[in-house]
């Protein structure tokens, strides 16, 4: 076979995988929602603690922004919620394998984790409703606005706990995090083009 043909049967699986996802039951949607869920888990014990913040560096975020574009904004925002409700319920999957309902309520990280939803829910928005968005700078442009935001919510919440000046937030809370987070944008964007297809439908071949 020649070359065109590989890349024609890539392009041709690429949208059969994106239909697939959209005629799973909802009980296969469900059981991706949850196995998301434990990647974020397992990514989130990928763990550099800083000295001057309460928050860490992690690799969770790489499966926030991974859940939207691989589910769909419904059942990406489902599998980050239950990520928050299972480890409220003790299952220690939290960064630093902390959980717990008593771990929520004093972390002052938990701006960052319910920003995880609305993000999930942006990208798998976004990106199953623009197909201009599927190609690597428009998810370039998605993930690292859904970094943003994440950084965003969660300094703002991080503030209100510790009662922090402007200054002491960015420093705190967003500034040592822009770099590494811009490039896990870049990773799952990268991986994000690869996969999604670029057309709404497949044409009608012989």
């Amino acid at each position: 076979m020649t070359v065109g043909t590989y890349v024609e049967k890539y392009r041709i699986w690429r949208y059969e995988a994106f239909q697939w996802r959209d005629e799973l039951s909802l009980t296969k949607k469900l059981a991706l929602a949850l196995g998301m869920a434990c990647v974020t888990g397992l990514l989130a014990q990928v763990r550099i603690p800083l000295g001057f913040t309460p928050v860490p560096i992690t690799g969770q975020n790489l499966g926030v922004l991974a859940s939207g574009v691989m589910l769909g904004p419904w059942f990406g925002a489902l599998s980050m919620l239950l990520y928050l409700a299972i480890g409220a319920c003790g299952v220690p999957w939290f960064q630093g394998s902390e959980g717990g309902m008593q771990y929520l309520i004093h972390s002052p990280t938990l701006g960052y984790l319910f920003a995880f939803v609305v993000v999930a829910f942006l990208i798998g928005r976004l990106t199953q409703k623009h197909l201009s968005l599927r190609g690597f700078w428009g998810q370039l442009w998605l993930m690292s606005t859904g970094m943003l935001i994440i950084l965003g919510l969660g300094a703002s919440y991080l503030a209100l706990t510790l009662h922090t000046t402007f200054d002491e937030t960015m420093v705190k809370g967003v500034l040592p995090f822009l770099v590494g987070d811009m490039l896990k944008a870049a990773l799952v964007a990268g991986a994000a083009t690869a996969i999604l297809p670029k057309d709404s439908r497949r044409e009608d071949r012989p």
